[in-house]
């Protein structure tokens, strides 16, 4: 690499997708350096779906213990300690910090714990003054909550704050439709909650296939949680007894003990120092970057959710590695592929998916075949639990392949990491049928469909 530079790569952001591209660098041999404000791994592992599956997990322990007298354990004096597995989450979040940045150091990545800004050509200044050369720049820090603009906005907390509250809310109010929304109303409401989401349209999980978020709505409703649809903020004023009174379009004014936002994400852009070299952004503030996530600025690349493409951690992951490879590997250069990306809501119970629902297949290919299996799984049998999962596969009429596989159900995210491989690889519902089951399972459904 070019020494005229004190780093042959310089990454600002040590996500998942920063700290896998930045590894990887240095693997192949460049001098890394990475930036971070905050802490060592990101969204995903400090304030996102690490920390938020510790607490599905424990939530889930609210109806295995009713159901665990269905199987014949007897259990007294059951109660639950929301500081307790708080703390404990928080805890791990530490280690698995610490061991983000023991990967990095393993890999001779300097890591400076502080702002970093692009002041010129091939140059960053860090917040101590520090300035700092590279040949190339990546920018990878992620987004963060939105939250919208109404009288008393400063009064809500987002899914940040929600790892770290006293107590558990008496009164909880979740605005938005979306699968954060939806992941903490399932969790807060299992830890005792009284909880209410709002949305501003009629519709939740937008971009799931209907019949799997209609089935969550039902299951939800009858778990307790309230929805108030075609709802948006007009105000919110904190009581003195430090209790919210709230009024939404359409609802009588009511109070909470918490009002949580979770309203989408917004890239982090600002204070970049991306107008000093001209880097492009889009409407949404998304950085503008091509199929190789380079952006306007040659020397300068960006991937994960600031890029506002696909915002999961894998998708980050995988972007930082084809970057990492194609501008330090001996390979050829490649990109991310981008369709057909699986994903999962974690609500109870979960939701996972890949593929085209059956309305986006309807309208892209005319003739599809649509198969469908509803069922009461065995465990909720045994428990007396009514719960119905159901399974949904979306084939093309005419070739016979698979295009969209949709499921909602205990493991079902589970189950879809190896469904996803054979949608990816365009197996045919044939395929599926010549497959065995394995006897009793619910996964057994996917090639059991008639």
């Amino acid at each position: 690499m070019a020494d005229q530079y004190d780093y042959d790569l310089f990454t600002i952001g040590a996500g998942s997708g920063g700290v896998r591209a930045s590894r990887v660098a240095a693997a192949h041999g460049a001098r890394v350096a990475v930036a971070e404000e905050y802490r060592v791994g990101g969204t995903c592992v400090i304030r996102g779906c690490v920390p938020k599956k510790m607490l599905v997990y424990g939530a889930h322990f609210a109806e295995d213990l009713v159901d665990a007298e269905h199987f014949g354990w007897k259990i007294e004096g059951k109660s639950f300690d929301w500081a307790r597995l708080r703390d404990h989450v928080q805890n791990d979040v530490t280690r698995l910090e610490g061991l983000y940045g023991q990967t990095l150091s393993n890999h001779d990545v300097t890591v400076f714990d502080e702002r970093a800004t692009i002041t010129g050509y091939h140059e960053v200044t860090l917040a101590s003054g520090k300035v700092v050369t590279a040949k190339y720049i990546l920018i990878a820090t992620g987004a963060r909550p939105h939250v919208p603009d109404f009288r008393g906005s400063e009064h809500v907390i987002t899914s940040n704050e929600a790892f770290h509250l006293d107590t558990i809310p008496r009164r909880m109010l979740i605005v938005g439709g979306g699968y954060i929304a939806n992941e903490f109303a399932g969790i807060f409401n299992e830890f005792g909650s009284k909880v209410t989401i709002a949305n501003r349209s009629d519709t939740i999980l937008r971009g799931y296939d209907e019949s799997v978020r209609d089935r969550l709505l039902q299951i939800s409703l009858t778990k307790g949680i309230e929805f108030c649809f075609m709802a948006e903020f007009e105000y919110v004023e904190e009581q003195d007894d430090g209790t919210f009174r709230v009024k939404l379009t359409g609802q009588e004014e009511r109070e909470f003990d918490v009002v949580m936002v979770a309203t989408g994400r917004v890239p982090n852009i600002e204070g970049l120092g991306l107008e000093t070299v001209g880097v492009e952004c889009g409407k949404r503030g998304e950085i503008v970057v091509d199929t190789f996530s380079r952006t306007n600025v040659d020397y300068i690349y960006a991937v994960g959710d600031v890029t506002d493409r696909v915002q999961l951690t894998p998708v980050a992951i995988r972007e930082g590695q084809a970057f990492a490879d194609s501008v330090f590997g001996d390979v050829e250069p490649y990109a991310v592929d981008h369709s057909c990306v699986p994903s999962a809501v974690f609500s109870h119970p979960p939701i996972a998916a890949v593929g085209m629902t059956e309305g986006e297949a309807r309208n892209l290919l005319g003739s599809v075949r649509v198969y469908q299996a509803d069922f009461r799984p065995m465990k909720n049998v045994v428990a007396g639990r009514n719960e119905r999962s159901l399974y949904k596969m979306i084939v093309d009429a005419a070739n016979d392949r698979i295009v969209g596989i949709h499921m909602i159900g205990p493991e079902a995210p589970e189950i879809m990491q190896a469904a996803a491989v054979a949608v990816k690889a365009g197996l045919t519902k044939a395929d599926f049928d010549a497959t065995v089951a394995i006897h009793p399972t619910m996964a057994e459904e996917l090639v059991l469909f008639k």
